[in-house]
């Protein structure tokens, strides 16, 4: 696993959650809960490629 991976998951997950506390703070709840939302879709995302390819392992090294 890339170590540049486990950092842009990180940055994400900083940004989603500056950006949903500034939005609570304003008074914009509906908005802050889209943004979480938002931002787990994105990391969800990135990670799909990373599942998919560890299946894959799986699947060769038990020759199924």
């Amino acid at each position: 696993m890339d170590v540049d991976l486990i950092f842009k998951i990180a940055a994400i997950g900083i940004v989603t959650a500056v950006l949903s506390r500034i939005l609570y703070q304003s008074g914009k709840d509906e908005f802050a809960v889209i943004t979480g939302i938002a931002g787990t879709a994105i990391v969800l995302m990135m990670l799909v490629g990373m599942i998919a390819k560890l299946f894959d392992t799986v699947k060769t090294m038990f020759q199924l």
